[in-house]
């Protein structure tokens, strides 16, 4: 009798929505050389998870799903992730998979992902390459590398019309790699002679030889960077060695708030963003731009970066696809997935469903930022689309 008493209590405190669990997997660079940006990830992430459960998880029909995280440090090495998230689907019964930062990590991690039909939803990872190798269950929620700095040149020839060589010197890495290919492509497109196309190894601390082969191409501007080390280091050594370009647009680093440190060196440099805390954007579910700065502000005592933007975005974007398919089947949610066209707080979300390029992002767009002084003071600025900026490109910057 206690038995199907305790039966009964169970079925009706489930039938008012006793709230059930969704875990959710992934790595972190907790250590290494993507520990700045993964760890910014990752608290977006967190923010979401915290924002979700406190409304009482993710509503599916009559249930609430609660969002547990569990992940481990990859340590910024490729040869960790693939058996990390191994141990993630087979051993920690994972429902879902969210990416490591970067497009390398990444693409070890989409391996897996496959090998075990797992959803992944793949934040912090820009290369198109990882879309074209026929995977079903991963979904991108950047603006891929191929148009990644393809605003970049157009705000460049924009502002100066008769500006015809330009240097692009790139990270040797997967991402860096495949967004300055595609930059030299549509360069050379709408009119740029590209007087120097230049890898340099992730290693590198000393850009003094790329500088001078920089300043002995006659480039008037420079794009390129890789991630935030490289991209700082860069950038400081383009000043202290007084590179005289006119524009310097880099990857990643600048867009950091930690970008600042570097005093007189960031003023003027630019870089495209995937998200910045003043666009406007006005979504159809989920936070506002506002709401979610002022909770990460609110947990973390900084501005978010679009790391962190892109954490929390790839939360929303999986909690929407469950919703959307009423329940947390795979089959269900990844049909969900292929379906969506919203927009959220980080812009639009649409993925391709093209099977040469599924879970390609499609809808997503970059700004443009510009590190520019107000009352001596160093700050980002929107310069780019026109529409959305918060003020003029500064040009030339030296």
């Amino acid at each position: 009798m206690k038995k199907l008493w305790i039966t009964l209590l169970l079925a009706a405190v489930a039938s008012f929505g006793l709230a059930q669990t969704v875990t959710i997997g992934l790595t972190v660079s907790k250590t290494g050389k993507y520990n700045v940006e993964s760890v910014n990830q990752l608290n977006g992430i967190k923010l979401w998870q915290k924002w979700i459960n406190d409304q009482g998880g993710i509503p599916v029909g009559d249930k609430k799903y609660k969002v547990e995280l569990k992940f481990y440090d990859d340590e910024s090495k490729a040869e960790r992730v693939q058996q990390l998230y191994s141990r993630l689907i087979s051993q920690d019964k994972v429902d879902f998979l969210i990416s490591p930062y970067s497009s390398g990590l990444t693409a070890k991690a989409a391996v897996i992902s496959e090998q075990y039909g797992k959803i992944m939803i793949a934040t912090g990872a820009a290369s198109d390459s990882i879309f074209k190798l026929g995977y079903e269950n991963v979904y991108q929620i950047y603006t891929p590398a191929s148009r990644y700095l393809t605003a970049t040149l157009d705000m460049l020839k924009a502002a100066d019309p008769n500006l015809k060589k330009i240097a692009i010197v790139y990270e040797d890495s997967k991402f860096a790699k495949a967004v300055a290919t595609a930059a030299k492509d549509y360069a050379k497109k709408i009119g740029f002679d590209v007087a120097l196309f230049e890898g340099y190894p992730p290693s590198t601390t000393d850009f003094g030889p790329i500088i001078n082969k920089v300043k002995a191409s006659g480039a008037e501007a420079l794009v390129g960077g890789g991630h935030y080390a490289d991209g700082a280091t860069f950038a400081r050594q383009l000043y202290e060695q007084q590179a005289t370009l006119k524009m310097i647009a880099l990857l990643v680093a600048p867009a950091s708030d930690e970008f600042a440190q570097l005093g007189d060196a960031a003023f003027g440099v630019a870089a495209p963003s995937q998200w910045e805390p003043l666009v406007k954007y006005n979504p159809n579910c989920g936070v506002t731009p506002e709401e979610f700065v002022k909770m990460y502000e609110e947990a973390y005592g900084k501005t978010p970066a679009y790391r962190a933007a892109g954490g929390f975005a790839a939360g929303l974007v999986l909690q929407r696809a469950i919703m959307d398919a009423g329940s947390i089947d795979a089959d269900k949610v990844r049909a969900a997935l292929d379906k969506m066209d919203l927009t959220i707080f980080f812009g639009k979300i649409k993925f391709s469903t093209d099977p040469a390029s599924h879970g390609l992002q499609l809808g997503h767009d970059m700004v443009q930022i510009q590190w520019q002084k107000k009352d001596g003071e160093l700050m980002k600025e929107i310069v780019w689309p026109l529409d959305a900026k918060t003020s003029d490109l500064i040009y030339p910057i030296r």
